[in-house]
């Protein structure tokens, strides 16, 4: 009897990202960003389905509108960074001299302990006069479109937390 397993595109690799990744570029520390125009700093926590903090994420973001403020970036419009203790995530991110209005500031993909497959969302800024006619908003039900809007904290400063489960779950999408 010959048993087959099917193999899947990626697998969880334990509880230990932080230690897995030190390799991996440290793109997006707030005092490492080198931009030519307008930046933001959005900042946040990452929770997981019972409301704690998990310490041991990584979050991408990509910002492709930006990437020509970033001559000085070893990936211009690319951040990656580790979640902290207490599941606290930072990245500077460049402004594109022409934003598009309604559409994401960046792009993110999360990867946490647990995850089988890292996670797709977009962070939009609250701000933004432009988020009614979002192509990207309008395809999420209004009462969940909250969770992708970075909140103003101050000048130049977004406020953003990242729900993996639970009833404020943040959106996450499928890209096919």
């Amino acid at each position: 009897m010959s048993i087959m397993s099917k193999i899947t595109t990626s697998q969880t690799i334990g509880p230990f990202s932080h230690e897995a990744w030190q390799w991996a570029v440290d793109a997006g520390l707030p005092d490492t960003v080198k931009a030519t125009g307008a930046t933001i700093l959005v900042s946040g926590i990452i929770y997981d389905g019972d409301g704690n903090p998990i310490n041991d994420a990584q979050i991408e973001a990509w910002t492709p509108q930006a990437a020509p403020a970033e001559p000085g970036q070893m990936i211009p419009g690319f951040r990656r960074v580790p979640s902290g203790e207490q599941g606290e995530f930072s990245m500077r991110v460049s402004l594109p001299a022409q934003p598009a209005q309604g559409e994401p500031v960046m792009y993110v993909t999360v990867f946490a302990r647990g995850l089988v497959k890292h996670q797709f969302t977009a962070v939009f800024l609250e701000d933004d006069a432009a988020l009614a006619q979002s192509g990207i908003l309008n395809q999420v039900p209004e009462a969940r479109r909250g969770t992708l809007l970075a909140r103003k904290t101050d000048d130049g400063q977004y406020r953003w937390d990242i729900r993996m489960q639970g009833e404020h779950e943040t959106v996450f999408f499928d890209y096919v």
